[in-house]
C-alpha cells in the first residue's frame, strides 16, 4: 500500500515548512510540494495532516521491554511491555535492557522480546548485558554477540555509583569497553556502552578517568540517569562540555523530584543555556523499568514504574513550558539516539529513510498518529494495531 501524508508542516526534525510525503512500502519515497499519485493505476491511501506537524518517529533507547525490578522482592518484578503501550508515546523504535536482575532476565529473553515486538510492527534492538560486570551475554562474550546476533548493538546497562552495581574496577571498565569497541567496529554497529549512573558522590568520574588514561573516546559511552539529582546533573554538564553524551531518564515520580531530581523538560533548558551542545543530549524512558527507592541504608522503601510515554510528555513540556525550540527538543528523541547508536535508517525525515513518523496536533502537540515502518499503529489518538496478547 502507498501512503501519502498531505499539508502537514514537517519537522525532519529540522523545520522544513508544508511538505507532502509519500511512502511506498516501508519506506519514505518522497518529499516535496503538492505531491500527486495517480489513483487509477495504485491503491493511494491518503492522510490529511492539515493544521497539524508531522515529525520522525522517537526513538527509545532504554527500555525494559521484557520487564524489570524485583528491588523489593518477587512480586515487585514489572511485567512485559505491550506493543500498544509504545506506540501511545509516539516511538517506533526502542532499545531493549535488562537492568538490576540479570539472573531471572537473560539474554535469550531479551532478544526473544525483541523479535516479537518486530513482528508486531515496530523496530527493536537490545543491548547486551545488564547491571553486573563481568557482563552475562548470550554467546559468551561481549564482541561475539554484537558480530554474529542482529539484533543486539550494545552493552548495558551496566551500573556504576551505585550500590546495587557489581563495584566494578576501572580495569574491568576499560576491557568491558575495549570489547565493546572492537565487536562495534567489527559489525558496523555501534557498540556503544549503556553505563546506569546511581546516587554514588562518585558520579562521572569513572568514565573520565578511562577516557584520561586510555585510547577510549567519550564517544564509547552513553551514560543514563544523569539527572537523577542535582550534583550529578552539574557533573553530566560538565563531562557533556568535553565532549560526551549525557542521557536524561523522563520516567518519575513525584517523591524523587522533592528530592532534588531534575525534571527532564527544564534540565534540558538549563544544559542548552549553559552551552552544552543540542547533539550530546538524549532522552529515554526507561519505560517498564522500576523506579525503586531507598533509605539513607540501601534499604527498599518504595516502588514505581516507568512509562514509555513519559518520553514525549517531557518533550513536549520543553517546548510549550520552557520555551526549548521544537528543532532542538525533537532532537532528543530522534536524530540524536539515532547518530549515537549508528541506526541509519532512523530519526529523520528524508528520501530513502525508514517510513517512521509522528503527526501531533499543531496547537497541543498531542500525538495523533504514529506510523511505524510504514504502517499505522495510532490513529485518532487510538491504537489500531495491539500486541498479540493485548
Amino acid at each position: 500500500m502507498i501512503k501519502l501524508i498531505q499539508n502537514g508542516t514537517v519537522y525532519t526534525p529540522e523545520r522544513i515548512g508544508q511538505k507532502d510525503i509519500l511512502i511506498t512500502d516501508k519506506r519514505i519515497a518522497y518529499v516535496g510540494d503538492s505531491l500527486e499519485v495517480p489513483h487509477d493505476f495504485v491503491d493511494v491511501e491518503v492522510i490529511d495532516a492539515s493544521g497539524k506537524y508531522v515529525v520522525p518517529g522517537f526513538i527509545d533507547s532504554h527500555v525494559h521491554i521484557m520487564g524489570g525490578g524485583g528491588e523489593g522482592g518477587f512480586r515487585t518484578r514489572t511485567p512485559e511491555l505491550m506493543l500498544s503501550e509504545i506506540t501511545q508515546g509516539g516511538v517506533t523504535t526502542v532499545i531493549g535492557v535488562i537492568g538490576t536482575d540479570g539472573t531471572t532476565r537473560t539474554m535469550s529473553a531479551l532478544v526473544a522480546k525483541a523479535k516479537a515486538l518486530e513482528e508486531e510492527g515496530i523496530t527493536c534492538f537490545v543491548h547486551t548485558g545488564s547491571y553486573q560486570v563481568p557482563v552475562k551475554t548470550l554467546t559468551g562474550s561481549i564482541e561475539k554477540d554484537l558480530i554474529l546476533i542482529d539484533r543486539i548493538i550494545g552493552v548495558g546497562e551496566v551500573a556504576i555509583s551505585d550500590h546495587r552495581s557489581s563495584q566494578p574496577t576501572i580495569q574491568e571498565l576499560t576491557r568491558l569497553s575495549s570489547e565493546a569497541r572492537v565487536g562495534g567496529i567489527l559489525s558496523g554497529k555501534a557498540g556503544i556502552v549503556n553505563f546506569h549512573i546511581g546516587d554514588s558522590p562518585s558520579k562521572l568520574t569513572m568514565l573520565e578517568k578511562i577516557t584520561e588514561t586510555t585510547d577510549i573516546p567519550f564517544s564509547q559511552f552513553h551514560p543514563t540517569h544523569v539527572n537523577r539529582n542535582r550534583g550529578l546533573f552539574d557533573a553530566a554538564i560538565l563531562y557533556a562540555k568535553k565532549g560526551g553524551y549525557v542521557d536524561f531518564t523522563t520516567s518519575t515520580i513525584q517523591r524523587f523530584l522533592d528530592h532534588g531530581e531534575v525534571k527532564c523538560s527544564k534540565g534540558l533548558k538549563e544544559m542548552l543555556e549553559k552551552g552544552v551542545p543540542i547533539e550530546q543530549i538524549t532522552f529515554t524512558s526507561d519505560g517498564n523499568g522500576s523506579l525503586p527507592e531507598f533509605d539513607e541504608q540501601g534499604n527498599f522503601i518504595g516502588l514505581g514504574i516507568g512509562q514509555v510515554t513519559s518520553l514525549f510528555v517531557e518533550v513536549r513540556e520543553a517546548i510549550k513550558d520552557e520555551n526549548v525550540p521544537m528543532e532542538d527538543a525533537l532532537q532528543v528523541i530522534t536524530a540524536n539516539p539515532a547518530r549515537v547508536l549508528k541506526l541509519e535508517q532512523k530519526g529523520i525525515i528524508e528520501k530513502g529513510y525508514d517510513a517512521d513518523l509522528v503527526i501531533l496536533e499543531e496547537e497541543t502537540l498531542e500525538i495523533d498518529t504514529v506510523i511505524a515502518m510504514g504502517q499505522v499503529m495510532v490513529q485518532n489518538k487510538q491504537p489500531l494495531v495491539k500486541g498479540t496478547f493485548e
